[in-house]
């Protein structure tokens, strides 16, 4: 059975944040040691680590994830809203803005107005090239409505750099901003760069040294010995997994992206960029964020219970205390924050076998195809085309704009009807109720699932309505993805947030926090002035002492 943190309550809070903003930094009580700011701040994303499995592996790390141990840890930070994907997730971590701020509502949103015939946008494009397709994308950060903490620093000193690397176009951008000196994602086999740029040499070594990786294939990885009670065959779809151990062969490059391996590169790329671009030595402090994307692809792959995520935390924990060494050898000074763009939840079959009898696979009924029919029998609406789009059952779900507004409503509110008398639906809230509804503020494991919808609703980008599923349905046949994420349920919405720094005293604050926190935290850390109001999150202090973060 998973770990289930159980959230403290606040009485028991021994290290309790503050809400103030770093906007107006005043002076510290006479006699604080105040750390000065860091040169280099490390930015860390794990895709798809959940609170969940933070807590069932902390215990066996021993690397760079037991270094962040000893700092200031918060293990029930919150990715607050409803959508629980990678583009949303990452927008929320270094802006400090949820995404009804930052505009990122999901992975793919869909314009039923746009000209193209493909109506589905994704969050990482600039559809105004003509040449971007959603699968096929014009790389850009367009879509992010909010200025990062990278693009900050550098509006603030322009010697500031802001570097971005990842295996996923999403991250990076959405990490880094608009503003971005270097970005680095892997796309077809090596590491691609925005637009316009061509590689430097940190990259070609990268991507010479993977292709020569791919090219003699991978041999199994051990399984540690703490591993071996997760090691169990378990039948999904048309395959197996839980005892997998990433072996593949010679020239397969999705062996190679799917395994561990690709975690190593991401961090050697940014060691190299490191070097390469003097990170952490310049007059101006910079930043290097690094998202680790290899977590998500076996979570989704394997499921987060079997022996390959058990082999992907020990190889995870070992990369980032790779990536640690790195810079210690460099005398940098740094401080680092990891984090997630959200959780997960394992596989049905594997749940059901542990206990949770109420997992399952989601039943027919919510395909285009049903509801279309559907929609059509009980209203008489046809039309040429599409009329309802959506990128999967739950979340948001569009009409096309080719219908009368009388037309429109009739059909939204038949579709309301029909999808909310599916068994495995929780909630389906209209769009005039999420766009009424206040912006969410306290605690945010006490947030309805309304307010959960509200934190992620864009006036211009979100559906007509919105779906959530009830606990445990996992969307898919397990044919290709076993399992996955994207719900409002705490497991996708629960991270830990860790901060570490040379000289920082450790302690654990078990109370809820938000990602959107992270920002403003590593503002005040860097004395970066900050407009009261220009974060939805508040300054978390680190310092564990009085004041020393939040107040200046």
């Amino acid at each position: 059975m998973r770990s289930i943190i159980v959230t403290l309550a606040a009485a028991l809070l021994f290290a309790s944040p503050t809400s103030a903003q770093p906007a107006a930094p005043s002076a510290a009580p006479a006699g604080t040691a105040v750390l000065p700011p860091p040169k280099l701040l490390l930015a860390i994303s794990v895709d798809q680590f959940s609170a969940d499995l933070f807590a069932q592996y902390r215990d066996r790390f021993t690397g760079g994830l037991a270094r962040l141990l000893q700092g200031a840890v918060f293990p029930s930070g919150f990715q607050g809203h409803a959508a629980t994907e990678t583009c949303p997730g990452h927008s929320t971590l270094l802006t400090g803005a949820r995404p009804a701020r930052t505009g990122i509502i999901a992975n793919y949103w869909f314009d039923p107005a746009s000209p193209r015939a493909d109506k589905r946008i994704y969050c990482s494009e600039d559809e105004r090239d003509s040449t971007s397709k959603p699968d096929k994308p014009v790389v850009s950060a367009w879509h992010l409505r909010v200025p990062t903490l990278g693009e900050r620093m550098k509006a603030a000193d322009r010697a500031s750099r802001n570097v971005a690397v990842s295996a996923k176009d999403r991250a990076v951008v959405m990490m880094g901003g608009q503003a971005i000196d270097a970005g680095y994602w892997w796309r077809d086999g090596a590491f691609v760069t925005l637009p316009g740029r061509k590689p430097g040499a940190a990259a070609l070594k990268a991507n010479s040294d993977s292709a020569a990786a791919i090219a003699v294939g991978g041999r199994a990885y051990a399984l540690p010995e703490w591993c071996v009670e997760r090691d169990r065959a378990i039948a999904v779809a048309n395959k197996t997994v839980g005892t997998g151990r990433f072996a593949f062969d010679p020239g397969k490059e999705g062996g190679f992206r799917n395994s561990p391996r690709m975690d190593a590169a991401v961090a050697d790329l940014a060691i190299a960029l490191a070097d390469e671009m003097k990170l952490g030595k310049g007059k101006a402090p910079d930043i290097l964020s690094v998202s680790f994307s290899v977590t998500d692809f076996v979570g989704h792959s394997f499921g987060t219970e079997g022996a390959e995520m058990c082999i992907q935390m020990a190889e995870l924990d070992r990369t980032i205390g790779r990536l640690f060494d790195a810079l210690d050898a460099r005398g940098i000074d740094y401080a680092v924050v990891l984090s997630a763009d959200h959780g997960g939840l394992d596989l049905p079959e594997r749940l059901v076998e542990q206990g949770m009898p109420d997992a399952a696979r989601l039943e027919p009924g919510l395909s285009i195809g049903d509801l279309t029919r559907a929609v059509r029998e009980k209203t008489g609406i046809a039309v040429p085309g599409e009329l309802i789009y959506n990128d999967g059952p739950a979340g948001d779900y569009y009409i096309t704009r080719a219908l009368s507004e009388a037309d429109r409503q009739r059909a939204t509110a038949a579709l309301i009807e029909i999808v909310r008398a599916h068994p495995q639906v929780q909630a389906v809230f209209a769009r005039a109720e999420i766009a009424a509804t206040p912006i969410p503020s306290g605690s945010p494991q006490d947030w309805t699932l309304l307010q959960r919808a509200r934190a992620s609703f864009d006036m211009d980008r979100s559906g007509d309505l919105v779906v959530m599923l009830k606990r445990a349905i996992m969307p898919g046949s397990g044919a290709g993805a076993v399992a996955g994420h994207g719900s409002a349920w705490d497991y996708d919405r629960r991270v830990p947030i860790l901060f570490w720094r040379k000289g920082l005293t450790g302690f654990e604050q078990p109370a809820p926090v938000e990602t959107v926190d992270i920002a403003p935290t590593l503002a005040a850390l860097l004395r970066l002035a900050v407009k009261p109001g220009e974060f939805d999150g508040r300054c978390l202090d680190i310092d564990g002492g009085p004041g020393n973060t939040c107040v200046r």
